[in-house]
Parts: C-alpha cells; structure tokens; sequence
C-alpha cells in the first residue's frame, strides 16, 4: 500500500518537473526567437541606411563589420569593386586603408616597450643621431601623438624631395619647427618617419617584418598587404574619388567626374600609412588587441588610447567628432560613450565604444566620405543615446 501511494507521489511530482522543464524550454525559445527576429531585423535596419548613404554619397563599394562583445554580428559586402567592370564587393576585397596604418605602429611601440627595448617618454635622441638641436628634447609619446612640432616630410605633392626619400628627409631637418614642442596638434608624416626608424633599430628588422611576427600572425590576420594603388594584389580594388586639383588655385575642388586616384606611400613611411586590408580582417586585429594576444598589459591599452593633453592643458584633434588625439589614435571624448577611432583617407575608419562594447569597421573606395560619421549613424542602431 505505501509503494503504490509513493509510486503515485513520484508520478506526479515528475508529471510537474516534465510541465516546467517544458514551460521553461518554451520560454527559452521565445526568447530565442525574438531575439533572432531583433537581431535581423535591426541588421535590415543597418543595410537599408547604409545604402541609402552610399547612393546620396555615390559610394561605389564598401565592407561593414559590425563587433560586439568580441563577436562579430554583422559582416557585409556591398556594392561594386571596380567601377568599369562591375566587379562587386566581396568579403575578400583589399581596400587601402592608407592612416590605418598607425594603429599598427601604436601597438608596435607598446610592444617594444614592455620588451623593455624603449620607453615612450624617452627622448627621441637617444635613438636617432644626426638630427637638430631643438629636436632632441622631442619625445616618443609626442611623435605618437603628434604633438612634436615637427615640420613635414610632405606636401600636397607627396615628399617635399623630387630626390627620394632619403632627400626629403635631409631636407626637413632644415625646416623649422611648425610650433613648440608639446604646444599644437600637427598631424605630419615626419612623426611617423621617424618612429619606423625607431621601431627597426629596437627590434633589430624591417618594420613590416616584425608586425606581421607579433600581430599578424599572432592574430591570423592574411589579408594584409604594404604596397601602392598600383601593385597587382590579387583581390584588391582602386580607390575613387570627385575631386580634382584646380589648376590655378592649387586646391582640390569636388567635381562630378569618378577619378581613379594614385596613391605611392614611401617604403620608410609604411608606419603611417600604406596597408592594404579587409574588414574582416581588421576585425580579428581589433579583437585580438582587445582580448589581450597582442599586447601583455591591459593598462597598455589605455595607455595608447588616452587623449594627450597639449602644454596649455586643452585638447586637440581632426576637429568635430574627433575632438582629441591618443597615441595614433583619434579620440571622441564626451561625457556618455566615448570612443576611440582610426581614420584612413576620407574612406576607411573603425571606431571602438569601449564601454558599449562595441566596434563598427567601414571601409569604401570612395575618398571624401566621413566613414567616421556614417559609423556613428550605424552606432545608434544599437547604442540608441550614442551621440547624446
């Protein structure tokens, strides 16, 4: 008799475990399902403005990859590669990504330093002979951050030598200085110059040779390639642009003709720019510095994202929504949802919401666009009070 009313208890008692697990199971998927539904929905919502830009813009081509919480949500490829062939955007298409390129040369630094190779506050004297008198007291940190003073190794034209670059750098030693160590934000390629010098002395190889070993590799970044807009690289697409340079004036002024633009970056210079990549790709970067596999110490990381302050003690950078700089790094700061950027030829940008835990990767082939302002449009899709 008590077996069989025990026999009932336990019938009953897993009668109601099988209708919660049931119930439970129920609201997992209702959860999951509306999540889903979220999820494409707001993904729907990011195209369709994208689009809309690029046909306002006329962007010809371009890649968005969306990351959050070191997990990519959204990747997209969109539009045409090459304009007189049709050849559309693929996931796989190189893009130049020109000033991108100093987010690779930040972390370099900050790798040689932690190998205790260098100090970024170490003057830059002791690292590079022949050089002026009142350069001597310039630091690595200001090089980084441009914040030196220094003249520039380049004009509208490319190199202020029509001799090289060995020329040109002869040449900007005599040029004074554009303002007083530490006074002003001059954004110049001598900064960048100058730190591939250092870079290749402390690590002992090419600048190229020692950021593929300790972050491309690192991180499984292939696709990504030094060069010019007219070496043959398999998958890589031209960049375009409307502007033109007005024959008397000298400026370039937006017309309505597509050009093909030409880009030489100077193989000493590959530390300001001249990478060629995916976003994809660039994504596994940026994954990879944020999980910690390229850099040891996770204060590092600050370290190259806090904004400089200039002698006076105020702030500067691009000017409107990068309202300051880091150490190749332009900054957003704002009281709610700063973010940190890197900037590539009016056409290639990512910005990193540190405390949204968000990362948005534009990269297009049409110069003059303010990817930068597009990427913060896309942001609010997912972050809705972002620029407030």
């Amino acid at each position: 008799m008590f077996c069989v009313k025990y026999k009932r208890v336990i019938c009953k008692f897993d009668k109601r475990y099988i209708i919660m697990r049931t119930k439970i199971f129920i609201l997992l998927m209702v959860l999951f399902f509306g999540n889903f539904v979220w999820s494409q929905n707001r993904k729907r919502e990011v195209i369709d403005y994208l689009k809309k830009e690029m046909k306002e813009k006329k962007i010809p081509g371009c890649q968005l990859v969306i990351i959050r919480s070191n997990t990519i949500l959204l990747s997209e490829a969109l539009g045409v590669a090459t304009v007189p062939f049709s050849t559309p955007v693929k996931k796989n298409t190189l893009f130049s990504i020109n000033s991108i390129s100093k987010v690779f040369t930040s972390v370099a630094i900050m790798q040689l330093q932690e190998q205790n190779k260098l100090n970024i506050n170490d003057h830059i004297s002791n690292y590079i002979d022949s050089i002026p008198e009142n350069w001597k007291r310039i630091t690595i940190k200001q090089l980084m951050s441009h914040t030196s003073g220094l003249p520039d190794i380049e004009d509208d034209k490319g190199l202020i030598s029509n001799k090289g670059q060995d020329s040109a750098w002869l040449k900007v030693k005599k040029i004074p200085l554009q303002s007083e160590v530490g006074e002003k934000f001059n954004y110049n390629a001598t900064n960048y110059y100058i730190l591939q010098r250092i870079i290749e002395k402390c690590s002992g190889t090419a600048f190229e040779k020692f950021v593929r070993k300790k972050q491309f590799d690192i991180v499984k970044m292939k696709q990504v390639y030094y060069g010019n807009s007219y070496d043959v690289i398999e998958n890589k697409c031209p960049t375009y642009t409307y502007y033109c340079q007005d024959k008397i004036s000298g400026e370039y002024v937006k017309g309505t003709k597509l050009r093909e633009t030409y880009e030489e970056f100077p193989s000493k210079m590959i530390t300001d720019a001249g990478a060629f990549t995916t976003a994809e790709e660039m994504a596994k970067w940026i994954t990879g510095l944020q999980t910690g596999k390229l850099l040891d110490k996770n204060e590092d990381i600050g370290t190259i994202w806090e904004p400089v302050k200039l002698s006076n003690g105020s702030y500067d950078g691009f000017g409107g929504l990068l309202n300051a700089y880091a150490l190749g790094w332009p900054v957003i700061i704002r009281t709610n949802h700063s973010a940190v950027a890197s900037l590539g030829g009016g056409r290639a940008a990512f910005v990193i919401y540190p405390k949204d835990n968000l990362t948005i990767i534009l990269f297009a082939n049409l110069t003059g666009i303010f990817p930068e302002e597009i990427i913060e449009k896309i942001a609010g899709f997912y972050v809705p009070d972002i620029g407030k």
